[in-house]
């Protein structure tokens, strides 16, 4: 085998919000990426409009800058364990990975997920434990908790001889020692060189290019991205695909890119290391792979966790149906969930019962929130059901996803989140109280008691708790869980909503819409104090006559309504309600829209 020294392929693994885009954007600036007086948005890599609003990645993507005249291929991956698709599939890419840890929350969930799955391919880290500005730090906890996890995951003997370096990303600085004196990156650099392997490759083997990632560009159509393990690509090239499913046709390479900073160049050829895209093969997919015509050996396919949570897409079929998106039609609906099964390898889609519904399977909520909101601004009409867990039959017993949740909570909200988790069937594992006024608890809940625990929780920490997830497998059923509490108000007919009918509904409830806006009949309008559902009429006029009193004609005060977001309202509903979804507005309603 020889080996290429002038490329590294690594990437950047982390828990949610440790701060991986921004040592990106740190990378890239001290890279020469980017000129001095150059106007360049921050988190750079968070290109979807979505990422930027959430603050989160959700799709993994690939830059490169040259160092030394090394050129460095750095895959920026998402950080969310409903997103942990994306991370597995780009692992099969790279020869070495950097692990960012919070110097104060240390290693998380996620953190032990995406670690897991680089630790099992053989993958060389490099510790960086970021935001060493923070004032209540805990570097040497940190490192030793991350030592821990390192063992608790069967780290072999030469991954736990892994480099450790301390960063500030927002500053741009890596330093060997913490209270050192370094003012830049080059630390950091110089250990990518020494401590992650160059890519190795067989001199006498025909071409093999596993394709991890898919794109779609409207002048080339859909682009392969992945890393040509061995062999050389040309562009004009002919190739022979080989399908995971054993199949293989002839094709031809029309366009050949390589990465430089952001931007993909045309190449006229690559070789075996480099990570590429490739256009011109219509039919490709994620896990197949690209071989010689004459010589074709496939590689292993990619593998991916099953799906957790499904949901079921529906025409919307509101009266009000119609009046604000472009794409209404169950055909408009199959075919963008067609499109997202290319490029989303962890989602899986299913003709559901109704002939106009499918059932749509992810890795959580906020997976299948993300589709949402991605249809909705792409003009779709369309209600979603409640989440519901998918079950399996192991042994002859009825098994159900269970999570490991870590929660992280100011101290005095201890008590009654214990007993929320409680109620939900949850088992604490484990409590750690560092001393600086919040309490961090685990829980093995199963991921059912978790649907329409984050809203509840969230206004019972006065929004200051951190809730984490991470799938453990599958148990026996737990039981009954406790549904909604209250019931909600029904509009029993069509109209708009009435300042007046608001003003003698309050007492009875939380109302969620505001006058003048439209209601019709079986549209949920507000939540009852009760435990059941009420229908009203939230159309109702006040009837005049030719009498005035003193007082009576005062100005109505109405408390401002509650709104939800798209997650909240897919965990308010119930079993019998839907989320109705168009591009400017969100509607609760019942599947059936008459009271009898």
């Amino acid at each position: 085998m020889q080996k290429r020294q002038d490329i590294r392929n690594l990437a950047i693994i982390a828990h949610v919000d440790h701060g991986k885009t921004t040592l990106v954007d740190a990378m890239l600036w001290q890279g020469g990426i980017f000129r001095a007086n150059e106007q360049v948005a921050e988190r750079v890599m968070d290109s979807l409009d979505l990422e930027r609003e959430k603050g989160i990645t959700i799709m993994a993507k690939n830059t490169a800058i040259v160092y030394k005249g090394v050129k460095i291929n750095i895959v920026d991956t998402p950080g969310h364990a409903d997103f942990g698709g994306e991370v597995e599939r780009t692992l099969n890419m790279v020869e070495g990975v950097v692990l960012l840890v919070d110097a104060t929350e240390g290693p998380l969930p996620q953190t032990r997920f995406v670690l897991g799955k680089a630790l099992a391919l053989g993958l060389p880290p490099i510790l960086v434990i970021n935001k060493i500005d923070r004032p209540d730090r805990r570097i040497n906890e940190v490192l030793d908790e991350t030592y821990d996890l390192f063992i608790d995951l069967d780290a072999s003997e030469e991954q736990l001889n892994f480099p450790v370096l301390y960063t500030n990303a927002k500053a741009g600085i890596a330093r060997t020692d913490p209270d050192g004196d370094g003012q830049d990156l080059i630390p950091l650099f110089d250990t990518i060189l020494s401590s992650i392997p160059a890519p190795s490759y067989d001199p006498e083997s025909p071409l093999q290019y596993l394709v991890t990632t898919l794109n779609h560009s409207d002048y080339v159509g859909r682009t392969a991205i992945g890393k040509i393990v061995n062999g050389t690509m040309h562009r004009g090239q002919e190739v022979m695909l080989l399908k995971s499913d054993g199949t293989s046709r002839k094709s031809s390479l029309s366009v050949l890119y390589t990465y430089e900073g952001l931007n993909r160049v045309e190449k006229q050829t690559a070789q075996a290391g480099d990570i590429a895209a490739v256009a011109g093969i219509e039919d490709i997919f994620i896990g197949d792979t690209l071989g010689d015509p004459l010589d074709p050996r496939p590689l292993p396919t990619i593998t991916v966790e099953e799906p957790t949570i499904s949901m079921v897409f529906t025409v919307n079929s509101s009266p009000l149906a119609g009046k604000e998106g472009k794409y209404l039609t169950s055909r408009h609906i199959k075919e963008r969930l067609d499109k997202e099964l290319l490029y989303n390898v962890s989602i899986r889609v299913e003709q559901a019962e109704n002939r106009d519904s499918y059932s749509v399977a992810a890795r959580g909520e906020l997976q299948l929130a993300v589709l949402v909101e991605t249809m909705r601004r792409e003009g779709f009409e369309l209600s979603i059901s409640r989440p519901q867990v998918i079950t399996k039959q192991i042994e002859g017993r009825t098994c159900e996803p269970v999570e490991l949740a870590t929660i992280d909570i100011p101290e005095e909200c201890t008590g009654i989140v214990t007993e929320m988790m409680s109620s939900r069937r949850g088992r604490m594992t484990k409590m750690i109280n560092n001393g600086f006024g919040r309490v961090r608890l685990e829980f093995e809940i199963s991921s059912r008691g978790l649907i329409g625990f984050r809203s509840r929780f969230l206004t019972e920490t006065r929004g200051s708790g951190i809730l984490n997830t991470l799938l453990l497998g599958y148990r026996p059923h737990t039981g009954d869980i406790p549904a909604r509490p209250n019931g909600v108000l029904v509009s029993d007919r069509e109209g708009k909503a009435v300042t007046f009918a608001i003003y003698h509904l309050q007492p009875r409830g939380t109302i969620f819409v505001n006058p003048g806006e439209p209601a019709y009949s079986g549209m949920i309008v507000g939540e009852n104090s009760r435990a059941e559902d009420l229908w009203v009429n939230i159309t109702k006029e006040k009837k005049l006559t030719n009498m005035r009193a003193s007082g009576s004609d005062e100005a109505l005060r109405i408390i401002p309504p509650r709104r939800f977001s798209l997650e909240q309202a897919m965990e308010y509903i119930s079993d019998d309600e839907l989320v109705e979804v168009t591009p400017t507005s969100l509607r609760l309603r019942k599947m059936k829209t008459r009271q009898h």
